[in-house]
């Protein structure tokens, strides 16, 4: 009700002709100094209200200081609990299946800004029926996830064996089990504490999240595979209510429209990248042991990865899907979206 008579005061005063002056509540669920806030929510901020004249301020609060958790947030969004955020789909698991098949093992690059790009395409294709309840400005992806554990780093396909390891998404999950770990599926505010109590050995995420979530002190080593492509990858939307961008008038509806789309998907992705080099210069600083698997190991792991993709394709053609056209649509997408 409050965000139906926000949007009939925006109206209103649209037809008015007189300044209309919106406030946007968005939430996130990391630190304000990670990469994406730092490189890309704030500047996204900064710029909407700039091209308004003022007329829009967006506000960001971070570790979901306005309420609810990190799984719930599309629905957070969605009932007008908050104006707009940032979503991973992949913490509903089953949810948003389409959306898996570009965090399928080995799908993008490692540049954040390529498969960004590549997540833009493929959610305008068949995403959009998916979020129809909120109004997306951008699809991103981050940049290649790493192995992060206490004591070595993993040399051989072998050291995954009986590792408890954090996973983001229904598909990293399936890749860690299938190299023998236990995945345990998390949302990335709990991973510091499950690494302190000892719950999980370690897990994989990126090099930027590293510091904000002070893996100099919880893990020892950091592991990342040969090679061009991520290990896995992970899905984000930046979105907001429906119902208070429907509700703006349209001038201001066209400076949100100017800082969305592909753009905006890529200037997410940037600002992974920007955060990876920092986050990897800081795990190096902190003498921890920063290692890439050979190119053997990396292989035996692709082989891994591609039976994950072929029982994923399965499951989707149980659930009606063309789980195969999927793949296909994806690595697509990744294809038309490598920068030179």
């Amino acid at each position: 009700m409050k965000h139906a008579a926000c949007a009939a005061a925006i109206s209103m005063s649209a037809n008015s002709g007189l300044a209309q002056e919106v406030t946007l509540r968005f939430q996130h669920f990391v630190s304000p100094a990670s990469a994406n806030p730092t490189y890309f929510m704030q500047p996204w901020a900064d710029a909407i209200e700039e091209q308004s004249d003022g007329r829009i301020k967006v506000e960001l609060y971070p570790f979901m200081q306005l309420g609810g958790s990190a799984p719930n947030q599309f629905d957070l969004i969605r009932d007008g609990a908050i104006d707009g955020g940032w979503v991973i789909p992949a913490y509903q698991p089953n949810r948003f299946p389409e959306a898996e098949a570009l965090e399928l093992p080995f799908m993008t690059s490692k540049s954040g800004e390529e498969a960004s790009a590549a997540a833009w395409e493929y959610t305008e294709t068949y995403l959009m029926d998916d979020f129809a309840d909120v109004h997306v400005i951008a699809a991103h992806m981050h940049g290649p996830g790493i192995v992060h554990k206490r004591g070595d780093a993993i040399e051989t396909l072998e050291d995954f064996d009986g590792l408890k390891l954090r996973g983001p998404s229904r598909p990293a999950t399936m890749l860690l089990d299938a190299l023998g770990a236990t995945p345990i599926g998390m949302p990335v505010p709990q991973f510091p504490e499950a690494l302190s109590k000892g719950v999980v050995d370690g897990g994989v995420i990126t090099w930027e999240m590293s510091p904000s979530l002070k893996l100099d002190e919880l893990t020892d080593s950091h592991t990342d595979v040969a090679g061009d492509q991520a290990l896995y990858n992970l899905y984000f939307i930046w979105a907001m209510n429906k119902d208070v961008y429907d509700g703006m008038p349209a001038d201001l509806q066209a400076i949100i429209d100017a800082n969305s789309g592909m753009m905006a998907s890529m200037w997410a992705g940037r600002a992974h990248d920007t955060g990876d080099a920092v986050g990897r210069d800081l795990m190096a600083a902190s003498g921890n042991e920063i290692a890439t698997l050979s190119e053997a190991e990396t292989a035996r792991i692709m082989d891994l990865g591609t039976e994950v993709t072929t029982r994923w394709i399965a499951e989707m053609d149980d659930k009606g899907f063309d789980g195969a056209a999927l793949v296909a649509a994806a690595q697509a997408a990744v294809t038309d979206n490598l920068i030179d």
